[in-house]
């Protein structure tokens, strides 16, 4: 049976040599069956909660010529603010302003990949205007980068490995990022979107783990079961909402699932839906390589998928195949041009292009092979697979 709630555990109890198997016995349930939790008591204190929602609202009330001076189109980063509508997923149009940030970096040099464009320095909102938003957001990045960090150990114990056996996966001064994203209701739409409701699409998260603060009371998020059902993931006080990335479902051979999730837009006038996710991130030099994971684990997870038998798998491809790319950092930089075409149109037009073009014959060959054969028309194959991928191929030589 596909999963019709949200479990919910208690981080405290990891720390009990009392209560902490029971913890990993309900992680490892979360992590094979669902790819999606909540947890609470996760030691980031209310006071500095209460003011990273503060300043991240704070923020979206600036000027619109102040959100501007630090656009992420800027740099090459993909660090900065995006304006409303231009984000995409899943092909359409996120109804979403944001502001990414992340681990500061230094700029590259010119004999780096040209993937450590992503590695950078903020861009900050005027400190006259918001001056304590800096402050209280790298502490922020710092507190849930230790959070994280602690977590994937957790998760390494829970299916039977070491604590430290995602370590090498990390750099010593490892990136993470974090999105302060604000989602308008559907009055403030353009009319001929309303109906779409998308605040984000349908996607699922890149790299290990993430970690969403649902920063007001709207209901929204939804993760979807492999029986193709939206479950709601209403905000709970005091929790994060923990979404299994698909950097760790490659690297555990499918053992920790990678959820489909999406946003709906708030009704028109419920007002705006305020979120805070942070991504933990993985070295943009890694390759596809796994870890060992204990065969009992992995005929547990078989025996589950073998129960499933009938269901079907969700919508979204899976990014990171291994043969595809030989850094986790092309992939990344691939999937940010997708995102953000108007940051590729300034810094990355040939990939763009790639980009563009694998989309628009891969919406050719889904067509066609709906029209020919419906059975055929699963997501990311268009009923032609060895095209497509030798076309992805092609698109990995502009990275």
């Amino acid at each position: 049976m596909s999963f019709s709630s949200i479990p919910i555990l208690d981080l405290s109890k990891a720390q009990s040599s009392l209560t902490k198997p029971s913890f990993l016995d309900s992680l490892r349930h979360a992590l094979l069956e669902v790819g999606f939790l909540y947890i609470k008591n996760t030691g980031i204190s209310d006071g500095l909660i209460e003011d990273v929602i503060k300043q991240g609202k704070a923020f979206f009330d600036l000027p619109e010529e102040k959100k501007l001076e630090v656009q992420m189109k800027n740099a090459p980063s993909f660090l900065g603010y995006n304006k409303l509508g231009n984000e995409v997923t899943a092909s359409k149009t996120d109804w979403r302003e944001q502001i990414d940030l992340s681990t500061p970096h230094a700029l590259p040099t010119s004999s780096d990949p040209l993937y450590y464009n992503l590695l950078a320095p903020n861009q900050w909102p005027d400190p006259t205007f918001l001056p304590s938003f800096r402050s209280t957001l790298e502490s922020y990045i710092r507190q849930m980068s230790t959070l994280s960090t602690a977590f994937t150990s957790l998760v390494a114990e829970a299916i039977n490995l070491p604590p430290a056996a995602f370590d090498r996966f990390f750099d010593a001064d490892q990136q993470h990022k974090v999105k302060i994203v604000k989602y308008p209701d559907i009055a403030s739409l353009p009319e001929d979107q309303r109906s779409q409701q998308q605040g984000v699409g349908p996607h699922k998260d890149s790299m290990l783990t993430s970690y969403l603060l649902q920063a007001s009371h709207h209901p929204g998020l939804q993760a979807q079961n492999l029986a193709g059902e939206w479950i709601d993931c209403p905000p709970i006080p005091g929790t994060l909402v923990v979404a299994i990335g698909q950097g760790l479902e490659a690297l555990t051979h499918g053992v920790c699932a990678s959820t489909t999730h999406r946003v709906l837009s708030p009704l028109a006038g419920e007002g705006p839906r305020f979120s805070i996710p942070f991504f933990q991130g993985v070295s943009y030099d890694a390759t596809f390589e796994s870890v060992d994971v204990p065969e009992a684990i992995l005929k547990m997870k078989e025996e589950i998928v073998r129960k499933r038998q009938g269901e079907r798998t969700d919508d979204v491809e899976f990014t990171f195949r291994k043969g595809m790319w030989a850094h986790l950092g092309e992939a990344t930089l691939v999937n940010r041009v997708r995102s953000h075409p108007d940051v590729g149109e300034r810094w990355y037009p040939e990939i763009l292009a790639r980009v563009r073009e694998t989309e628009g014959k891969k919406a050719n060959w889904e067509e066609e092979a709906t029209e020919k054969e419906p059975e055929n028309a699963v997501a990311g194959t268009g009923g032609n697979t060895d095209s497509w991928r030798s076309l992805e191929e092609r698109m990995r030589v502009a990275v």
